[in-house]
C-alpha cells in the first residue's frame, strides 16, 4: 500500500495538509509551510529528487520549489547533487529529530528488554509514536535475519493497517480517537472502508487481551502483534511497542498464544520501570469502560 513518489501528497503528510487547510489564516507562513512540504517529499525510494520532480510532488510551482532548494541547501537541509541536478537531505535536518529522540529516555531503558525478546523469537521488536494518521517508529531492536521488513528510527507505517498503530489508537481519549478515524477516512476513505472493520477489532483486542494481532495486512510476509505502551497525555503522546516476525516462521495458534502475551508483558516491565504503570492502567479503565458503554 506505498504511495508511488510519483504521486502528489496527499493530506496524510502533515506540513501539506496544514498548508492546504491555512489559505484564509493571516498569521500562517506559507513560505515556511511550503519548505516543510519540500523536506517531507524526500522519504525512503525518494531519497534524490530535483525541482521538477519536488513540483510534481508537492503541487508547488517549479520556480518557487527552485527557490526553496536553494534556501535550504544554503543552510544545510539539503545537499546538492550538480552532476545530476538534483538534492538529497542534508546532515542538518538529521539534527532536529535528536532532541526529541532524547526527550525520550525510556528508549534506553527499554532498549536491552526489547533485544532480548526479539533475539528469542528471531524477529524485530519496535516503539512507535502515533503521528497523525502514522506511526513513526522511535526505537527498534532486531535479531540477525528478519524479512524484508527492517524497521529503522524515524521509519512511518500507516495507524490503520498495523497492530502497532492500532494499539497506540486504543489508549487514546475518546475525543482523540474519533477525531484519529474521521481524519483516516477523510484522507483515504478505500483504505479506511478495507481496513475500518479490523482497525476497530484491534482496538478491541487490546482491551480484551492487552494487544492485537496483524496478519500480514500491512506487509504479507510479516505476521505482527502490539501492546499499548502508554499515553503522555500532556504532550498528547501515544506510544505502543510491537513484535514482528516473518510468517514463515511461526507456529499455529504461536502469534496469538505465546507472543502476543509476551509483547504485552514487555509493555508492563517498561511502564513499570519507568513508573509510568498507574497512568497506563487507568487509561485502560477508561477504554474498557467506553467499551462496555
Amino acid at each position: 500500500m506505498a504511495r508511488s513518489p510519483s504521486k502528489p501528497l496527499l493530506a496524510s503528510s502533515s506540513a501539506a495538509a496544514v498548508l492546504a487547510d491555512s489559505a484564509d489564516d493571516a498569521a500562517f507562513a506559507t513560505t515556511l509551510a511550503k519548505g516543510l512540504v519540500v523536506l517531507e517529499a524526500f522519504r525512503a525510494g525518494a531519497t534524490e529528487l530535483g525541482n521538477m520532480e519536488l513540483s510534481t510532488l508537492t503541487g508547488i510551482p517549479r520556480p518557487t520549489v527552485a527557490r526553496l532548494t536553494h534556501t535550504l541547501a544554503e543552510l544545510g537541509y539539503l545537499r546538492s547533487v550538480p552532476e545530476r541536478a538534483k538534492y538529497r537531505l542534508g546532515a542538518r535536518a538529521l539534527r532536529m529529530a535528536h532532541p526529541l529522540l532524547a526527550d525520550m529516555q525510556f528508549r534506553q531503558i527499554a532498549r536491552p528488554m526489547m533485544q532480548e525478546l526479539a533475539q528469542s523469537v528471531r524477529g524485530t521488536v519496535s516503539i512507535g509514536l502515533l503521528d497523525a494518521t502514522s506511526m513513526i517508529y522511535v526505537e527498534t531492536a532486531r535479531s540477525g535475519d528478519v524479512g524484508p521488513h527492517v524497521p529503522d528510527i524515524g521509519m512511518p507505517i500507516p495507524v490503520v493497517m498495523t497492530a502497532m498503530g492500532r494499539a497506540a489508537a486504543a489508549i487514546l481519549p475518546p475525543a482523540e480517537a474519533a477525531q484519529l478515524e474521521r481524519r483516516i477516512a477523510a484522507e483515504d476513505s478505500e483504505l479506511w472502508a478495507a481496513f475500518r472493520d479490523k482497525y476497530r477489532a484491534g482496538l478491541a483486542q487490546c482491551v480484551s487481551r492487552g494487544f492485537c494481532t496483524c496478519w500480514g495486512e500491512y506487509m504479507a510476509s510479516i505476521h505482527a502483534v502490539a501492546a499499548p505502551l502508554f499515553h503522555a497525555s500532556g504532550a498528547k503522546q501515544s506510544f505502543s511497542i510491537n513484535c514482528g516476525i516473518p510468517a514463515f516462521r511461526l507456529h499455529p495458534g504461536q502469534l496469538e498464544g505465546e507472543i502476543g502475551p509476551r509483547i504485552a508483558a514487555l509493555a508492563d516491565s517498561i511502564r513499570a520501570t519507568v513508573k509510568a504503570a498507574e497512568p497506563a492502567a487507568e487509561t485502560r479503565k477508561q477504554v474498557k469502560k467506553g467499551a462496555k458503554t
